[in-house]
């Protein structure tokens, strides 16, 4: 199998240079190429050929989520992971607004980066627990507050089959779809179908934002 092949965009060579070291001590994972801003990223982009891009909030000049829809443009089918800092919350809500699929804190530990690289790139979305826990007690991502998301949410909450419904509330529990797939004798397949359909229909970029959708609504 080939293996995951990794973006670093982080304006801190010391920092990248960690980040490199744990993703490389992993036989599943190469890093191809690492920029300093977000002009490097998207310009190393369109050079090599990456399924997940580790990316800086705050960079000098072009910053990570001034670049996030150059590198979708460039490689549609990229997982987006921000690399994030206590007191990032508003950056985090934006990130997650143009369709990032992790949120990790740069203080965690090598286990949980890996963890993140592998789930974006399952297409399986992953977020550090403690970011969760400033996400959810945010306005959301459309700028509402608590209770106007719950009554605009109610509304696309019906238009889901009961079993759509049963995999979005398994993916608001962060889930895999291989998880999901063994809560409800589903394969593995089938879930994902389900839970493409679900985003479609939510009008969700990524299972973090159905995730969210979800919990606004209920």
């Amino acid at each position: 199998m080939a293996p995951i092949r990794v973006l670093i965009a982080d304006d801190e060579p010391l920092i990248a240079a960690g980040i490199r070291a744990v993703l490389e001590s992993a036989d599943d994972i190469e890093v191809v190429a690492v920029a300093g801003d977000g002009t490097g990223a998207i310009a190393a982009a369109h050079r090599v050929d990456v399924d997940v891009v580790l990316l800086d909030v705050r960079m000098p000049g072009r910053s990570g989520l001034d670049a996030m829809d150059g590198l979708r443009a460039a490689r549609p089918a990229a997982a987006l992971v921000v690399l994030t800092s206590f007191g990032d919350e508003a950056n985090v809500l934006r990130a997650l607004r143009q369709g990032a699929a992790g949120f990790v804190l740069k203080s965690c530990a090598p286990e949980e980066l890996l963890r993140a690289v592998r789930a974006a790139h399952a297409g399986d979305a992953y977020l550090s627990p403690p970011v969760t826990r400033h996400l959810l007690g945010l306005v959301g991502p459309d700028g509402l507050a608590r209770g106007e998301r719950r009554r605009a949410a109610a509304g696309r909450l019906a238009a889901l089959s009961p079993r759509e419904a049963d995999v979005l509330r398994l993916v608001a529990e962060g889930l895999s779809n291989a998880g999901i797939g063994a809560r409800l004798r589903m394969s593995e397949p089938s879930v994902k179908t389900y839970v493409s359909r679900l985003l479609t229909k939510l009008g969700c970029a990524n299972r973090v934002q159905a995730a969210l959708f979800f919990r606004d609504a209920v």
